[in-house]
């Protein structure tokens, strides 16, 4: 059990557990769990976690067909920049290993900012927490786990 279903639990979200076995030669988690779970990317999201020009961590939750357009991000975070963050202080943050980020059960909450493109639909998948875990649940949901901001980026 990841820290990210325990939380679920504990705020009685309602969600599904989807898992597959992961390739550990396959560095393209989100289009992995697409692939192998036979879902609709468009419904798939990643979980990046970045810096901003002004050192805090933002947990950006993205389709896993797109590319995180960094100046939009900042436009939308009020910063004049954003970018990847290293993957150490991503673990220290958040208590998971990349490819396995989930956007709630983090060690310290980070802001949020949720693709809106997630409003199209009643329900996404997002990573559990671990490599080939993925949940799915209500976009609204997430949101308010969250405490998210929606925007295009």
């Amino acid at each position: 059990m990841t820290p990210a279903i325990e939380q679920l639990k504990k705020c009685a979200i309602k969600f599904d557990i989807l898992s597959y076995e992961h390739d550990i030669n396959n560095t393209n988690y989100g289009l992995e769990a697409v692939e192998k779970l036979n879902l609709n990317s468009a419904q798939v999201f990643k979980t990046l976690v970045l810096e901003t020009s002004e050192q805090q961590l933002i947990v950006a939750v993205t389709p896993v067909t797109q590319q995180v357009n960094l100046k939009q991000l900042a436009k939308l975070c009020a910063v004049k920049k954003v970018m990847m963050a290293d993957p150490q202080k991503v673990q220290a943050s958040t208590g998971y290993i990349l490819g396995g980020v989930s956007p709630f059960g983090q060690k310290k909450r980070l802001k949020t900012y949720i693709h809106s493109s997630a409003l199209e639909f009643k329900a996404i998948y997002v990573s559990a927490g671990k490599r080939g875990l993925e949940v799915t649940l209500t976009t609204e949901d997430l949101a308010r786990l969250t405490q998210a901001t929606f925007g295009t980026f």
